[in-house]
């Protein structure tokens, strides 16, 4: 079977590309590579009116950011002179004919190209789904062109499968009522079956389809790669909604899809698309990136609101990892100034130092005091998280976690939630850690 095997992705430029569309992309590359086959790309134009050179823009960039290589592209614009010569020989051989129409609606046309249907019962066997039989006879004397030279979805996609070389169609389940018509054309055109595989559809949450109509840009990969996920991420998660390895594990690389992927354990059943898991998919990603790409990422995001160093974007970004999901959410906090603190004094009002509430004025400047002295003792080369706690721990539990720790990290943070103080004092730095606290000294007094 190796070497034989030849796959296609064919989208239309309707629209941008579809989420869904792109495990149905990814199911035929991982099909043609593991038997060494051919991946074909194939841009189904066929719909003038409809088709826009912006999508079609966005559908290559999109095949560019997922990493998918194709062995072949085409357009069915640029095909149309193949066509034709099809549709001529249907034409001669009596196995379709021109129909005058009578127009509903004004401006519609009064001559189409109808394929002449033999009413037969057609049955093929789903590489999902197993057996399918389906009666030919309702779908009568169906239109293949609105003329010889404007063919519709039909002819074009038989046509150019047969002349492809196209030896499985992999395709999303809603293309199952269109089988019957390509095979009864294909048979026609004197061209042999190829293998049919009819992936399950994949749901919003509430079980409706994912349409742009009513989930809007959502559906889109480009609202995504806009999001700042990670093109590893999106194919992971992708990959598993409707089809399981069958074990436990649920991170894989790219090439261990390949290798793992197996069309026939993919589901009859359809699968939910949810966006908090491809959060968690992402983020599991994130922590797999090299730290050297990671710090270049978050100094893109960084360096366009703060003037930073390197070193310091190297301290950081542990810090805003923990807080994030995606490269957006990070731009997003960055922006709104969650991470203020990290990068300039904070602002705050005197309200914010006390512990839930208390207002014991004396005690809080004692507290604040004392946690100078202690962090003033620390060796500069020792100012680290762990021995930061072991020196203010013992006088915490003392004087009550929560009276002395809580202070610590507003004075350090001017936030209500941000890392706890030890781990914020060590991001700081000694000299400026202890900056900090004095001026919250100062507030105090001063009150």
């Amino acid at each position: 079977m190796k070497n034989n095997i030849v796959t296609r992705f064919p989208p239309s430029p309707t629209g941008l590309l579809h989420i869904g569309n792109v495990r149905t992309g990814l199911y035929n590359y991982f099909f043609a590579l593991q038997n060494e086959g051919k991946f074909i790309f194939r841009i189904e134009d066929t719909d003038k009116e409809r088709s826009k050179k912006e999508y079609e823009e966005d559908i290559f960039k999109s095949m560019e950011w997922l990493g998918l290589k194709y062995d072949g592209v085409t357009r069915q614009s640029e095909r149309a002179g193949i066509h034709k010569k099809y549709l001529e020989k249907l034409l001669a051989e009596g196995k379709a004919y021109i129909s005058k129409e009578e127009p509903k609606e004004e401006g519609q046309r009064t001559e189409v190209i109808r394929f002449k249907n033999p009413n037969t019962n057609i049955t093929f066997t789903d590489l999902i789904r197993g057996e399918v039989s389906i009666d030919t006879t309702d779908l009568k004397d169906f239109v293949i062109a609105k003329s010889l030279d404007e063919p519709l979805y039909h002819l074009a996609v038989v046509v150019d499968d047969f002349e492809m070389g196209i030896t499985h169609v992999i395709r999303g389940e809603d293309h199952i009522s269109n089988t019957p018509r390509q095979i009864l054309l294909l048979e026609a055109i004197g061209g042999s079956r190829p293998v049919y595989a009819h992936l399950p559809l994949i749901f919003a949450e509430d079980r409706s389809k994912l349409s742009k109509r009513k989930h809007g840009e959502r559906v889109s990969l480009k609202h995504y790669i806009e999001q700042g996920y990670l093109p590893e991420a999106i194919i992971n998660y992708m990959s598993l909604l409707g089809w399981n390895p069958g074990t436990d594990q649920e991170i894989f690389t790219f090439e261990e899809l390949i290798k793992a992927f197996d069309i026939s354990k993919v589901q009859k059943g359809g699968a939910i698309f949810n966006e908090e898991k491809l959060k968690w998919f992402n983020k599991e990603h994130m922590k797999r990136l090299p730290a050297e790409v990671l710090e270049q990422k978050m100094k893109e995001i960084i360096t366009s609101v703060y003037k930073v160093s390197d070193n310091d974007i190297k301290h950081f970004t542990p810090v805003i990892l923990e807080r994030i999901s995606t490269f957006g959410e990070a731009r997003a906090l960055i922006q709104q100034g969650e991470f203020d603190y990290l990068f300039k004094s904070p602002d705050y009002s005197i309200e914010l130092l006390y512990w839930k509430g208390q207002k014991d004025h004396e005690a809080l400047i004692r507290r604040l005091n004392e946690v100078i002295k202690i962090l003033g003792r620390i060796d500069e080369k020792d100012y680290k998280q762990a021995i930061i706690k072991d020196a203010l721990w013992e006088y915490a539990t003392s004087e009550g976690r929560g009276e002395v720790l809580w202070p610590t990290r507003v004075a350090l943070s001017g936030k209500e939630k941000s890392p706890d103080p030890f781990v914020l004092a060590e991001l700081l730095g000694k000299e400026e850690s202890l900056k900090r606290l004095h001026s919250a000294l100062e507030k105090v007094s001063h009150a």
